[in-house]
């Protein structure tokens, strides 16, 4: 299971899927456990993965599901949470995630997946595969539970840069509305801009020029506009797509999660307060199983890195089995879509439509003159 390129998965047809293996809290022991998750119930999925190959050799033989289904490439180095992305571009050639990324950029996997350092991930994935011309800044994506019928929203930048001016957020809006279409079958995905308020006069100068960038491109992009939304929105049904900078976008989950896990915790408490409140919760089992399903985090794990000529998803630095299965599930279903070629195709238009409209203002600016 190392050194040649697996035959039998090229044969089979399969799309493979890039994995770091090492980048994880709790080692390349759940890393496997995931793929394995993800091979069990995918026959047309199969894996490069990357890390020390005796270590990786013992854990996938172990798993029934990866026979004949991942080839091991030996990197003995890992990126650490604590690495700092120079440190990684200057000196991660040997690590495992550089090994992933890697894989992509020779055009031997359809997507990488890496549960590692988010800063290290994006810097070296800006390096190894290049940002998509046109792009400034690329950006994170991640799904949101709401109450729309498709049961989650999307939302970016959540932590790839922390400034975004509003051509920044512009190409944020188009990136993101391609992303929808493909993760969740939206054909025109309604868009909203993340500000203090709903009225247009809200907000920073970047954001009020934003809105008439994204709005202006609606028609073209195929997508609707709703305008300026809050804070309460983003788990809402008002919108399929909130556009924000990375910073806000950050505290934003960040807080969510926080938010999550006090509920969890008081709810915990509250059916264990007394006999009749535990009879209560024996009563109310199944539904609590339901809610806990659809508000698990592992069922969204993975923020898809957005403006690069490749696919990236970042796991969580903590997530178990199930969440690395939901992270390659999330990248094997956008290699399927042809994500990466549609959404270079949809910025290279957008680029085109926003320089025609840039000349076409300057002609008119000088005429005017004249």
């Amino acid at each position: 299971m190392t050194g040649k390129p697996d035959q039998n998965q090229a044969k089979a047809g399969r799309i493979i899927i890039s994995v770091d293996a090492m980048g994880g809290d709790a080692g390349p022991a759940v890393v496997v456990a995931g793929i394995a998750i993800s091979a069990e119930k995918n026959p047309d999925i199969g894996f490069i993965l990357h890390g020390p190959s005796e270590q990786l050799t013992s854990l996938v033989a172990k798993k029934r599901a990866l026979k004949g289904r991942v080839e091991i490439r030996d990197a003995r180095d890992v990126v650490t949470m604590e690495d700092k992305p120079s440190q990684v571009m200057r000196n991660g050639k040997g690590t495992s995630m550089w090994s992933a990324l890697e894989a992509v950029k020779n055009g031997e996997a359809a997507g990488a997946v890496s549960c590692g350092n988010t800063g290290a991930l994006m810097a070296l994935s800006m390096l190894r595969l290049r940002k998509l011309p046109g792009v400034n800044r690329p950006a994170i994506a991640i799904l949101w539970p709401s109450l729309n019928p498709q049961g989650f929203n999307v939302m970016l930048d959540v932590g790839a840069d922390v400034k975004a001016d509003a051509e920044d957020l512009l190409q944020y809006a188009l990136m993101g509305t391609s992303y929808v279409r493909n993760s969740m079958d939206l054909a025109r995905p309604r868009v909203g801009l993340l500000n203090v308020g709903t009225e247009e006069h809200k907000g920073r100068a970047e954001l009020k020029e934003a809105y008439g960038l994204i709005a202006g491109n609606a028609a073209q992009a195929n997508y609707e506009f709703v305008g300026f939304v809050e804070g309460s929105d983003i788990p809402g049904d008002a919108v399929d797509l909130i556009v924000t900078d990375g910073f806000t976008g950050n505290v934003a989950i960040k807080t969510g999660e926080g938010t999550a896990r006090v509920m969890r915790t008081a709810l915990r408490e509250a059916f264990e307060y007394s006999f009749l409140s535990k009879i209560a919760a024996v009563l109310a089992m199944t539904s609590l199983k339901r809610l806990s399903k659809r508000m698990d985090p592992r069922r969204v794990n993975g923020g898809v890195f957005l403006g690069l000529n490749g696919t990236v998803v970042k796991s969580h630095g903590g997530a178990d089995a199930t969440g690395v299965s939901a992270a390659v599930k999330l990248a094997f279903r956008l290699a399927q879509h042809g994500f990466a070629e549609k959404l270079a195709a949809r910025v290279a238009s957008a680029g085109a439509h926003t320089q025609d409209n840039t000349a076409a203002r300057e002609m008119r600016t000088a005429t005017e003159k004249d």
